[in-house]
């Protein structure tokens, strides 16, 4: 204490050290902008259709074309922000993002439209992996909580406020043109954010430059091998069954690319170290990602379509149904970012549990609560617990996950994470829509009973989540119990 009994004043943050929160808060606007662009243009349909006459084709391709280009380019993205500095791809990727969008608001046609969805998916899929491996570069050990906290926020935040935001755009830009304010909308942000972006964050690589070639062949396998897996699984358009063979195909790429890797590996840097996954945190992580996503994102596809098309809600209150889970997401955020040193993957466990408990609450209220009483009310509360638990998974599992990744394969390693959540949304949307479609058409239309089946189904696919996590805390207390020797043994 000082004379006057006060306690003493806290130093002032370092310009260093002030310098990178400013480079984090640039990265965090951007990783906001292009993870919106995933749902904020699913209630901007009947209005294209309006203004373009676009056929059920074209506004698939719209919708799935972002999440197609945007997972073709993570990995190769990360990689090459770690080997020739992070700033110039963030600022080329948001550059050219900011162009994209502002060419799909002029689109003059569908195709138009689809081609700059495309541009701009590539473009999202280049910006975010620098965000990721920029918060490893900048912050070290248990201080990194704090950041993946805050992007967690911003993960949960984006997707669930997309529709609330894409409505009060289209509610002010007119029922046939308001679906252009949905891209103009990044225009602005996305100028300011290169010129913060390009002074802020940092020039050089976090290593010594790597001007080797950026494994090539590794490129090419690896992208050609996420289109076919995710082709089938975004084109809900394509009726014909043979169309999945081209999964098998895609996985088989895969694994000609993780062969080529090994082997490449000898010689030079890969594209991705699968060595890696020999952490069973990096490992196990990216696992329950992939799967959690997969049931997470279908919430708000089929949510979104059962208030608007089968209830007859605005988009504007449609995404207002949805605001509760982002607000208890972003609050659960914040604070798992802070707390997943002292909890670890349990934290994780638990969040995945309160989610399905919350998920699980959504369809007891729909099915036992009283006529007349408006659905948005009812599921408030639950879709709140279930944002809560959100908020414990995202942040925390991200933290985890790459805590073993060196720096100078942050953006790699993040890249291949944010793969797997592509392909889990993409994986998860195809069989939580599928199962609400043919539930409305073996039902007449009943589109509650869709509603409550295609979310059942949903739940189901994180508490498979739930089972990854629950083998990882089990694998890690018996790692604990072997390192101080306290080995279980049979009475004498």
């Amino acid at each position: 204490m000082n004379p006057a009994g006060t306690p003493p004043a806290e130093p002032a943050p370092s310009p260093d050290d002030r310098r990178r929160w400013q480079a984090l808060g640039v990265g965090l606007v951007a990783a906001f902008m292009t993870l919106l662009d995933v749902s904020i243009v699913n209630v901007a349909v009947p209005s294209m259709d309006r203004s373009l006459g676009a056929s059920p084709s074209d506004l698939q391709w719209v919708l799935s074309g972002y999440a197609l280009t945007f997972g073709l380019v993570l990995v190769s993205a990360g990689r090459f922000g770690d080997a020739r500095g992070r700033r110039t791809a963030f600022v080329f990727g948001i550059a050219l993002f900011t162009l994209a969008s502002a060419l799909a608001g002029l689109s003059p046609s569908p195709a138009w439209l689809i081609a700059a969805r495309l541009l701009q998916g590539a473009a999202a899929g280049v910006v975010n992996p620098q965000v990721t491996g920029l918060i490893q570069e900048l912050f070290q050990g248990p201080e990194r909580g704090r950041p993946f906290g805050l992007l967690g926020a911003t993960i949960g935040i984006s997707t669930a406020v997309g529709p609330l935001l894409g409505g009060l755009l289209i509610a002010v830009g007119g029922e046939e043109h308001g679906w252009r304010w949905v891209f103009f909308v990044n225009v602005p942000v996305g100028v300011l954010t290169v010129v913060l972006g390009w002074r802020l964050l940092p020039a050089r690589p976090a290593g010594p430059p790597d001007h080797r070639r950026l494994d090539p062949v590794g490129v090419l396998l690896l992208g050609a091998g996420v289109l076919l897996v995710l082709l089938p699984l975004v084109q809900q358009e394509w009726r014909n069954p043979a169309k999945w063979l081209l999964v098998p195909v895609g996985l088989l790429t895969l694994a000609g690319f993780g062969a080529w890797e090994r082997w490449y590996a000898r010689r030079q840097e890969p594209l991705f170290d699968l060595g890696l996954f020999g952490f069973r945190s990096y490992a196990l992580g990216s696992l329950i990602a992939l799967v959690y996503f997969g049931g997470f994102t279908a919430i708000f596809f089929i949510f979104t379509l059962y208030l608007q098309n089968g209830l007859g809600y605005s988009a504007l209150v449609a995404g207002l149904a949805i605001t509760p889970f982002a607000l208890g997401s972003a609050a659960a955020s914040a604070l798992g970012g802070r707390i997943v040193d002292r909890y670890g993957r349990p934290l994780v466990a638990a969040g995945l549990l309160t989610v399905v408990v919350g998920l699980g609450a959504v369809v007891v209220v729909l099915d036992l609560a009283p006529g007349g009483v408006p659905v948005p009310w009812l599921t408030a509360a639950p879709l709140l617990v279930a944002g809560l638990g959100s908020g414990l998974v995202i942040a925390p599992n991200q933290t985890l996950t790459l805590s073993q990744v060196p720096v100078r394969q942050a953006g790699s390693g993040a890249g291949m994470l944010q793969t797997g959540q592509r392909i889990g949304s993409a994986a998860g949307i195809a069989a939580v829509g599928s199962v609400f479609f043919s539930s409305l058409a073996a039902s007449d239309g009943d589109f509650p009973l869709a509603f409550r089946h295609s979310l059942l189904l949903a739940a189901g696919v994180i508490a498979l989540a739930l089972v990854a996590a629950l083998v990882d805390v089990t694998l890690g207390h018996r790692r604990h119990d072997e390192r101080h020797g306290r080995h279980d043994s049979p009475p004498p």
